[in-house]
């Protein structure tokens, strides 16, 4: 069966970049200064976390509309287009019916729809290919994380960041923490000395479950698994990539650095039912940072379970929760308000597109997915597994073909048997 190119390109092409194929990408076709410019946006993926990421923009910052939206499903345009034109946002939400989009080449018709900015918000799968797209047409991105689910991928995205910087383009990523004031505050003063120098942290994303889609009666095998798009590797990258990621990209943040190498262990405890796809319901890694520092994740999705979501840094002078404060020689504790950071990130976006000075988070969220996809290669796996390892695997989690027919699971991956690629 073919995959066709239209969606998502060869991967060979995805790390395929020589001078005169930059020298051909167009520049972008937008320059927005003074701050009074009409930015068109469009959305490409229609659920949740697209809708509520397309209303976060409009509210951050005026003089942006929603001009068009795409996805796969018919349906899910339909309920987003509902939402949007009736969530209060008036004259900024402009999409007419000429400018909805859907198949799988959606995200095709919103980049050509004459947008300036593009939310991406599909499952993680397609991102690599959506950014390169966005890129290539000279189109700012908001990028929701994580941005790949295999070394493939970050490889690819690692190039697109590259080649949006060369053509000053903008990528923000929706690793939000970055954007949120206490975190900031917190790790600026933890790199200027407060708690001494690193030694060692924690970081937890434990929870109960989040939603599953049962299969419906006319569902092919590649439907129900878009829509039940968390439980399958292929799509979401597993909870550890889909979620955990915020708190492995503090880790980063916090060293400055990405590991080098992890050890790790996880299964499927609970979630037993094909319901669930081929995903675990917990991970616990030791990540060993430059320097021989080891820092220790947690994540699990089981229901009525402890929950906890935190990081913890520990140095040779004190300790620090980034997210608001820290014991050591000063003791220190956010006490301010501040802004939403799901706002923030996009009002930081335009104002950066605006001020000509686009900002580029690409290799930042590259990194923290490729940690993430470090952990889960070593727990699905047994192994130990180097960062080089993970970023130059051969694994390729596509399917045969993009089209909504017959897609057999992956089988469990079972540590100790399944082979490290």
């Amino acid at each position: 069966m073919s995959r066709p190119n239209l969606f998502v390109p060869d991967r060979r092409q995805f790390v395929k970049t020589t001078g005169g194929a930059l020298a051909a990408l167009a520049a972008p076709r937008f320059v927005h200064a003074a701050g009074q410019d009409t930015l068109r946006v469009g959305l490409v993926g229609c659920g949740g976390r697209g809708t509520g990421a397309a209303l976060n923009c409009v509210q951050s910052s005026p003089g942006v509309v929603i001009h068009a939206m795409g996805d796969l499903f018919p349906d899910r345009v339909r309920s987003s287009h509902e939402k949007l034109s009736g969530g209060g946002i008036g004259d900024a939400f402009q999409v007419t019916e000429e400018r909805l989009f859907t198949g799988f080449d959606a995200y095709q018709g919103v980049l050509a729809s004459g947008v300036d900015v593009v939310i991406l918000a599909t499952p993680p799968h397609f991102r690599p290919a959506h950014l390169r797209a966005a890129v290539e047409a000279g189109v700012h991105v908001f990028t929701e994380k994580p941005v790949a689910v295999d070394g493939a991928g970050v490889r690819s995205v690692l190039e697109t960041a590259r080649m949006a910087q060369e053509q000053g383009l903008a990528i923000v990523a929706g690793t939000q923490r970055r954007y949120q004031e206490p975190y900031r505050e917190a790790l600026k003063r933890v790199h200027d000395g407060a708690i001494g120098e690193l030694v060692g942290a924690q970081c937890y994303w434990n929870q109960g479950g989040l939603w599953m889609h049962p299969r419906e009666e006319g569902w092919s095998d590649m439907e129900w698994q878009l829509r039940n798009w968390l439980y399958f590797t292929w799509l979401s990258g597993d909870h550890i990539v889909e979620q955990h990621v915020h708190n492995l990209d503090v880790l980063n943040w916090a060293f400055r650095a990405h590991p080098e190498r992890c050890w790790a262990t996880g299964g499927r405890e609970v979630r037993t039912d094909p319901a669930y796809g081929n995903v675990f319901d917990h991970f616990a890694v030791e990540y060993e940072y430059p320097g021989g520092v080891r820092a220790h994740s947690f994540c699990r999705q089981i229901d009525g379970c402890a929950s906890r979501v935190a990081e913890h840094l520990v140095g040779t002078g004190g300790t620090c929760d980034p997210g608001g404060w820290i014991r050591g020689e000063s003791n220190w504790r956010w006490t301010g308000d501040f802004r939403n950071p799901y706002e923030q990130e996009h009002a930081e976006l335009i104002e950066s597109i605006r001020a000509g000075e686009p900002r580029n988070d690409g290799v930042q969220v590259a990194e923290a997915t490729l940690t993430a996809i470090l952990g889960r290669m070593s727990a699905y796996t047994g192994k130990e597994v180097t960062w080089e390892q993970a970023l130059e695997s051969k694994l390729d989690l596509r399917p045969p073909a993009y089209e909504l027919g017959d897609l057999p699971v992956r089988p469990v991956a079972v540590p100790g048997t399944t082979e490290l690629i």
